[in-house]
């Protein structure tokens, strides 16, 4: 009852169309969730991620769970997740491609789950990393270990939604730091992300990453342009 009168004053409504949800819905209606664009990337191990980071940097594996598209539904539910605070949207996409590695042979023997990590300033700023959610639930689908405390970002960059792709690819100027390294010697990393565009950020990271000793380093993310 108490539910009920909750939802008759507080009504949960979808994260893109903003409609009204029904009782078994979550985060998104029926007909939002069955326009997603799903890549299915981790059925194919020799797929775009893979040939993006051809002669750049070597990965074991990689995945997006969905295309982005300008003006798209992938694009309004990244935007809710940085901007307004959604959260649940990294636990959403998280819980549900995690489901997905966890049958997956490609990713069973990831050890450890690393996010991209944010600038402090950044970070206090919009006050979490729209990226913990997401990787926390691959993690523990994977039953691995997740660990924000080895890859640190020592640059404060101003934010890649306003740059263009050509602006994105030159302007490398990510930096990225290791600590406590003794943590990932020897592991099957997966590192994860919200979008890979042209891959510099990713690319920035897995370099810092194989300063450390006999490492492996796969990639998922929630979406990929």
């Amino acid at each position: 009852m108490i539910t009920a009168l909750l939802n008759l004053f507080f009504p949960k409504v979808c994260l893109t169309c903003r409609l009204q949800l029904i009782d078994n819905e979550k985060h998104l209606c029926t007909a939002c969730r069955h326009k997603l664009p799903l890549t299915n990337y981790h059925l194919t191990k020799d797929n775009f991620i893979s040939k993006l980071f051809y002669g750049r940097a070597k990965i074991e594996t990689g995945t997006a769970l969905l295309r982005f598209e300008k003006k798209g539904i992938t694009q309004q539910l990244i935007h809710q997740l940085k901007y307004k605070e959604q959260q649940q949207i990294g636990t959403f996409l998280g819980t549900w491609l995690g489901t997905e590695l966890s049958n997956n042979k490609d990713y069973s023997t990831v050890d450890i789950v690393i996010p991209v990590p944010l600038h402090k300033k950044k970070l206090r700023s919009r006050g979490y990393n729209q990226v913990t959610k997401f990787g926390e639930e691959i993690a523990a689908a994977l039953q691995a270990e997740y660990i924000d405390d080895v890859l640190i970002k020592v640059t404060n960059t101003k934010s890649q939604v306003t740059k263009n792709r050509f602006s994105r690819w030159t302007g490398k100027n990510d930096s990225f730091s290791l600590s406590n390294t003794n943590k990932i010697a020897k592991k099957h990393i997966l590192l994860v992300d919200d979008i890979i565009t042209t891959g510099a950020t990713l690319e920035a990271c897995m370099l810092e990453l194989n300063k450390a000793e006999n490492i492996k380093i796969s990639i998922a993310t929630m979406a990929i342009a």
